[in-house]
């Protein structure tokens, strides 16, 4: 355990770490999520210490008073933490306190009851149909080979044209060529969702892997780097960064933006939100329900710019 970990008694250690086993075991927590709680839960108890004298067991959470909670979330925000990062570290501290208080049966209402400060959700910065189709159309020219230019369009028909995260798209086998009319993609938490495929994008990744010249086994990630090996995060990103330059699009033009674009198109063109939050994979619909507040502030910039009623 790293960080703020040092500062913990043995006790909260090992409580740290079970709950974390048990994240990993029951939730199937990625890596990447785990190392986050550690941060978050390790930071929280080493301010407990240094707030109080010194670390102290698991038992002290049932002596956390909301005082307590709101002098540790005021440090954190002199420390530069923002409002949403504030508000995942209390979640990831609500969750570890609340598993404690199950076996050892203390009561901890004075940490379920802080609240994180509220916080503007940022919208996402989707692409215009336009963007989409440009870079999708020189994307492919980043790289000067013929096989990992087809690559690349097809990792980002993938993402526009089924609104897949980079990560699954790169989860995909070789076994999965050629694409069917659906594909089943496992994503965030393990959970399955099918989802249509576009002519366009089973055509993208049917050139792809005819160009392709690393053999194609089965078990093989379909989509393979300049060595053969799996392609990366960082390149789809590097590749997509090189695209947008050249076509003089905002920062706000990455491979995510492409799954933003391929939802508020869809809901622009009449799609039934529900439908789209199949689609996408999100756990609740108020995750999907950001793409309206977008589409009604592009029906706004087209509103300011073209209704002659609209200055007044």
């Amino acid at each position: 355990m790293t960080g703020g970990g040092l500062h913990l008694s043995a006790g909260q250690r090992d409580a740290l770490q079970t709950w974390l086993e048990q994240m990993r075991a029951l939730q199937d927590a990625s890596e990447h999520t785990l190392e986050g709680y550690t941060r978050d839960v390790a930071g929280f108890l080493a301010f407990l210490a240094g707030h109080h004298g010194g670390a102290q067991g698991v038992g002290a959470l049932a002596n956390v008073t909301l005082s307590d909670m709101r002098a540790w979330m005021a440090s954190e925000r002199a420390r530069g933490i923002g409002g949403r990062s504030l508000a995942r570290q209390l979640s990831a501290v609500k969750g570890f306190a609340r598993w404690v208080a199950d076996r050892e049966d203390m009561d901890i209402s004075a940490i379920l009851a802080a609240r994180a400060p509220k916080h503007m959700r940022n919208l996402p910065r989707p692409l215009s149909e336009r963007a989409a189709r440009d870079m999708l159309a020189n994307v492919g020219l980043q790289t000067g080979q013929d096989w990992t230019g087809l690559r690349d369009t097809a990792v980002l028909t993938l993402l526009y044209g089924c609104g897949l995260r980079v990560s699954e798209a790169l989860s995909l086998r070789a076994c999965d060529a050629p694409l069917r009319d659906v594909l089943r993609i496992t994503g965030k938490g393990g959970k399955e969702r099918l989802v249509p495929v576009l002519p366009v994008a089973a055509e993208s990744v049917a050139a792809y892997v005819t160009a392709c010249p690393y053999a194609q086994s089965p078990d093989a990630p379909l989509f393979r780097a300049q060595r053969g090996g799996a392609l990366s995060r960082r390149h789809v990103a590097k590749v997509m960064e090189s695209a947008r330059l050249q076509l003089g699009l905002p920062a706000t033009a990455t491979p995510h933006a492409l799954r933003h674009s391929f939802a508020t198109h869809l809901l622009a063109a009449g799609g039934d939100l529900r439908a789209i939050q199949e689609l996408l994979g999100h756990a609740s619909l108020q995750s999907t329900q950001v793409y309206t507040a977008v589409d009604a502030t592009r029906l706004m910039d087209i509103y300011d710019a073209a209704h002659p009623r609209a200055h007044g």
